[in-house]
């Protein structure tokens, strides 16, 4: 067999384990944590000679013991090392006996002498949930913005040891310990220990000093001096109630008891109605609301706590505080009571100090501690596909009984999660009270910019400002490419059954129905899209979209394909069809949107829409904000695999320039365009002129398959121009929420100077200006509808995209169908094209010959959500509708059998 040289080059990288260094470690320590470290350094090949760990709880190991027993470990359990701050004699002798070469020390809680830390030839290593010389360790308590952890080299100070290594992250705005302890302490912390063991026993471990500056001593704290001192601004009760989420809990003092809060997250907006409640040492009363406690500190700002937990253990969600007595049960069916009885099973896995599991049995007071939590979370997910569970869910509900009960009605749908909080911005106005949310929208949550920019989103009617809308940071497209990954691979979306995703994009599709007329009046005071256009194309067109493609959710299928027979074997192929983990919902995707940056709100309001259909959390995210930040920052996202792009032929080029690089992603692009449009003398005029007007102006222009360039036939050439000019002299523009406008304004101011300079650009080359090129003397960025003709092909306004309701017109002799086919092409742009003739074989010839994704024949603009729609050449590549959309969002896996 031959292996070329990079075959040989993995073939031994991948095998380079098996020649490192290896040493005899000592591992003392406990928590599922240091079961992690445990075995890993195992699977490195790492001898364990011996695990110290602390003495069974209510008859239940500790995982590290556990793991380590069953591999036949040697196991101690000593209740303590010292007693009056000498160490046992019998203690040490027995640990010295095992003879290890380094003690890794990953979560230990016991004090444990210098001569058994000093003892091994390399001495001993620990792990610190903090940046050393920082000792507070992840408490956020400060209000940190990076968090992370320490290896360091054990001696007899208060974490002074030498630095080996150390690991950061950003923290969040609403991160906890225990979300920093999921994501990146624990996992990332795991790969510490063993690079760390590695690093020492190849002879490269460094011994960094620590510095003094900057060293903070705070202690560990505990729940007898975790109570929130309520006299202080609301970010500090915040930092203080999420640094201690979850342990030990900051505590405050309700109706004379000690309440335990949980889950806190700053308020951006005003609080929604709610109950006052009286909170000791509050500047002011909380309220419980729909969506939890509200919290005001000294400065009144706000922030919502979601969980209190009483001191008998109950934990409920805030919102349910008066409430919380109320119970009523439901009754199973058979095959409930059957599921409860697999969930019985596993309680009794992990409850195994206890005899049997009744209804009454409370998970915690059986012994169960918080790692139990997670397993018991776990294998009922596992258990039972599709159903989402929370850690905090076994808190509310800790007897089994109410375990079950809380359970089922999660599976029935009937314990929904709590109301979506937004904070809307509102405009009366078109007969209706807009609500227009305006925050970014993450893990089905809105929330504002990580870094609390916001931008002003302008009304093109009249300049005025709608509202302010936050600005995405590179921090946020993290945070919702996260979301949408996690919501990937381990939510719901992906497993579910197609039909019933298809089932929830139809509701999707009927809410927005329902809204269709608030979702057309943000878009024209957005964009300023005449109001009766964006009600039947730009949003009725978007509700034909998602049914249409809601429809193919179950129809999405592979092949399969006869091969050659290998005989004697038999062989099987076929083909799945897997979703790429991108964007196209129906595929079963998840999906991060940035809209264009000067009209971002219809998105948002549709990210509220979605999530009221129940499109799980994760699975849509929306970031308003700028393109060169937001979306380079998702070309160049490595956990992308497909990105679509609306835009111009630079940034598209850009764009893919970026996906290549970052991970090769998957990329289509609708960009620029030039489209032709041949009118020929047989047309039928009337036609001719409506809808070469409509292929102009249609939306002010601001249309991707705009005719950039009519050409026509020189016998009816002044005949043409005359009645579109008569028509233009019809044409009321104005405010777009008047039923009778027929032209409104250009999105954007910018957009406005940009389509001033291009009709001077056309004038200065020599074409004539016949009707408009200025802007309308009113208020707002209102562009006269313009016609030039005489328009030579070498001219800037013959080539380049205008996109704005400019006609530029060209003649061409009559009879020469070659000839003008050839100025037709001759363009970098081919995404539309259009002719219009009474000759049926002159029109096959043309729509043969046109170089574009898309050729209208005697109509134009006539899109339909089942017809594939894309461009040629520098206008892009991909299709964005019909049955070759969903083919964009998917990945073809070719499976052989041999049988």
């Amino acid at each position: 067999m031959l292996w070329t040289a990079s075959q040989v080059l993995r073939k031994f990288s991948t095998s380079s384990n098996y020649y490192q260094n290896k040493l005899k470690l000592a591992i003392i320590g406990q928590s599922l944590f240091g079961q992690e470290v445990y075995s890993n350094l195992r699977k490195q090949g790492h001898k364990v000679v011996g695990v110290f760990t602390v003495p069974d709880k209510d008859g239940k190991a500790d995982p590290l013991a556990v793991a380590a027993e069953k591999d036949g470990t040697p196991v101690f359990k000593f209740p303590r090392w010292r007693v009056k701050g000498k160490p046992i004699p019998e203690v040490v002798e027995a640990y010295k006996a095992v003879g290890a070469e380094l003690n890794v020390m990953p979560f230990c809680s016991q004090f444990i002498p210098m001569n058994v830390i000093d003892d091994p030839k390399h001495g001993s290593i620990i792990y610190h949930p903090s940046i050393l010389p920082l000792h507070r360790g992840a408490t956020l308590i400060h209000g940190d913005k990076k968090a992370g952890f320490s290896v360091f080299w054990a001696d007899d100070g208060l974490d002074t040891g030498p630095i080996l290594l150390q690991r950061e992250c950003a923290v969040k705005p609403n991160d906890t310990v225990d979300t920093l302890y999921n994501r990146f302490l624990f996992p990332e912390g795991i790969k510490a220990m063993v690079e760390s063991v590695q690093l020492i026993a190849d002879g490269k471990a460094p011994r960094i000093p620590q510095s003094e500056e900057g060293a903070t001593y705070e202690g560990i704290q505990k729940k007898s001096n975790a109570k929130v001192n309520m006299a202080q601004p609301a970010e500090a009760i915040h930092n203080w109630i999420r640094g201690h989420d979850k342990v030990p809990g900051a505590t405050t003092v309700i109706d004379g008891q000690t309440v335990t809060l949980y889950g806190s997250s700053m308020l951006g907006g005003s609080a929604p109605a709610g109950q006052p409640l009286e909170v000791e040492g509050a500047s002011q009363p909380g309220l419980v609301t729909k969506n939890g406690l509200v919290l005001y500190g000294t400065d009144g700002k706000a922030l919502l706590v979601k969980n209190l937990q009483f001191e008998d253990g109950k934990m409920i969600s805030a919102a349910k505080y008066f409430s919380s007595g109320e119970s009523s049960s439901v009754e199973l069916t058979d095959d409930e009571k059957q599921i409860a009885e697999e969930i019985r099973n596993i309680w009794k896995g992990i409850l195994s100090n206890v005899p049997a599991v009744e209804d009454t049995t409370d998970f915690f007071k059986s012994g169960a501690a918080s790692m139990d939590v997670v397993r018991l979370v776990e294998e009922v997910k596992q258990k039972c596909a599709g159903i989402q569970l929370q850690t905090e869910d076994v808190y509310m509900a800790t007897t089994f009984q109410h375990f079950i009960q809380m359970f089922v009605r999660r599976l029935r749908g009937e314990d929904q999660e709590e109301d979506l909080v937004i904070d809307y911005a509102t405009k009366e106005i078109n007969n209706m009270t807009l609500k227009m949310p305006y925050q970014c929208f993450i893990n089905g949550n809105f929330e504002d910019a990580e870094n609390g920019k916001v931008y002003d989103t302008i009304n093109p009617t009249d300049g005025s400002v709608i509202c302010k809308v936050a600005y995405a940071s590179v921090g946020d497209v993290d945070r919702a490419v996260a979301a949408a990954k996690e919501a990937f691979y381990e939510g719901p979306w992906g497993r579910m059954n197609p039909r019933d995703r298809g089932t929830m994009l139809f509701k999707l599709a009927d809410l927005m129905e329902e809204h269709q007329e608030e979702l057309a009046t943000i878009e024209s005071i957005d964009s300023g899209a005449v109001y009766t256009l964006a009600l039947k194309t730009h949003v009725g067109m978007s509700i034909q979209t998602f049914r249409y493609f809601a429809g193919w959710c179950d129809k999405i299928h592979g092949k399969t394909i006869p091969i050659n027979q290998a005989r004697p074997n038999r062989n099987l192929t076929f083909t799945k069809r897997e979703p790429i983990g991108a964007a196209c919902l129906a595929a079963g995707n998840t999906l991060v949107l940035k809209p264009a940056q000067v009209t971002p709100l219809t998105a948002l309001k549709f990210a509220e829409l979605s999530a009221k259909a129940g499109i799980p959390k994760g699975v849509i995210n929306i970031l308003p904000g700028s393109g060169g930040m937001v979306g380079q920052r998702l070309s160049d996202h490595p956990d992308i695999r497909k990105l679509g792009f609306t835009g111009s032929t630079p940034i598209g080029k850009q764009i893919m320039k970026s996906c290549a690089l970052s991970n090769l992603k998957k990329v289509s692009l609708e960009l620029g365009g030039k489209s032709p449009l041949i009118i020929f003398s047989d047309c039928d005029m009337d036609k001719a002129v409506r809808m070469g007007m409509s292929s102009v102006y249609f939306n002010k222009g601001e249309n991707c398959i705009a005719a950039g360039r009519l050409f026509v036939e020189e016998s009816i050439h002044d005949e043409y121009i005359s009645r579109v000019l008569e028509e233009l002299k019809k044409m009321k523009i104005g405010d777009p929420l008047d039923r009778s406008t027929d032209h409104g304004p250009q999105n954007h101011k910018a957009h406005m100077d940009k389509l001033l300079e291009y009709c001077e650009v056309g004038l200065k080359e020599g074409a004539t200006l016949v009707y408009g090129g200025k802007q309308v003397d009113r208020p707002g960025f209102f562009m006269e509808p313009t016609v030039f003709t005489g328009v030579e092909d070498h001219m800037f306004i013959a080539k380049e995209e205008s996109f704005g309701p400019i006609m530029v017109v060209s003649k061409f002799k009559d009879g020469d169908v070659d000839g003008v086919l050839r100025r037709a092409n001759d363009t970098e742009y081919g995404l539309a094209s259009g002719v219009f003739t009474r000759d049926i074989n002159k029109a096959m010839y043309v729509s043969e010959r046109l170089d574009a994704g898309t050729v209208f024949v005697n109509t134009y603009n006539k899109t339909d959500v089942a017809s594939p729609f894309g461009g040629f050449k520098q206008s892009g590549f991909g299709k964005d509708l019909g049955e070759d959309a969903l083919l964009e969002y998917l990945k073809t896996k070719a499976i052989t059998v041999e049988y």
